[in-house]
């Protein structure tokens, strides 16, 4: 079995939700909800749509761990799960960025680093520091380096933490209610099964996620 999945494995996969579903289930998507923010290099999972499509599949991605019987325990159990995962993956970013941190002040500046960024970095963690963390969480790219940069600034540790559960349990239970909800409203209404179109499902999480950020680049590029 494991040697089929690696002979029909491509790097596109990763970019599936369905991919991690099919192949590892919910102890796959505990790690890549971990990774995303707890590994430096997790910055290119799915993490939004695939949350999304682990709510379509809740009853199924529940019954290996507890089978309850019951789809509102089903999903606030992989919500609990998932929301740990999230919050242990964040306080390894931080606490990352802290142990960094103070060497970057005795960096060199150059084209890419200049000391000044670190203070201005400083100044925003201290002004919106817990709104940056919750903002962040729904932000893909961004959620990876927002709790390593609140780590190399330095914000209050029990800011962070508390900022860190309340972003991470939003983020995981918004994106799980949508996607088991809005599949049960979508086929009771318009027999549409959204299983069989999750392509265009990711494909419209990446472009509604992703546009906000594109537009603040694009009109405040300046700035």
């Amino acid at each position: 079995m494991l040697m089929q999945i690696l002979l029909e494995f491509h790097w596109t996969n990763l970019l599936q939700p369905q991919f991690y579903i099919e192949h590892g289930g919910l102890w796959l998507i505990l790690f890549v909800v971990f990774a995303e923010t707890g590994l430096f290099a997790g910055f290119f999972l799915p993490g939004d749509s695939l949350l999304f499509v682990a709510g379509i599949y809740s009853t199924n991605l529940a019954n290996e761990f507890i089978p309850t019987g019951n789809e509102v325990f089903d999903l606030l159990l992989i919500m609990m799960l998932i929301s740990v995962a999230g919050i242990i993956g964040n306080t390894t970013g931080y606490w990352f960025g802290r142990k960094v941190g103070p060497a970057m002040y005795q960096w060199k500046e150059n084209m890419f680093f200049k000391q000044r960024y670190l203070q201005q970095a400083h100044e925003f963690y201290e002004k919106h520091g817990g709104g940056a963390i919750i903002v962040a969480r729904f932000i893909p790219i961004v959620r990876t380096f927002a709790p390593i940069v609140a780590g190399i600034v330095q914000m209050d540790q029990k800011k962070f933490s508390f900022f860190n559960v309340v972003g991470c349990v939003a983020w995981v239970g918004s994106m799980l209610f949508a996607g088991h909800f809005l599949q049960k409203w979508i086929l009771a209404h318009f027999g549409f099964d959204l299983k069989d179109h999750l392509e265009i499902i990711v494909l419209g999480l990446v472009a509604v996620t992703t546009a906000p950020v594109i537009m603040k680049l694009v009109f405040n590029k300046k700035k």
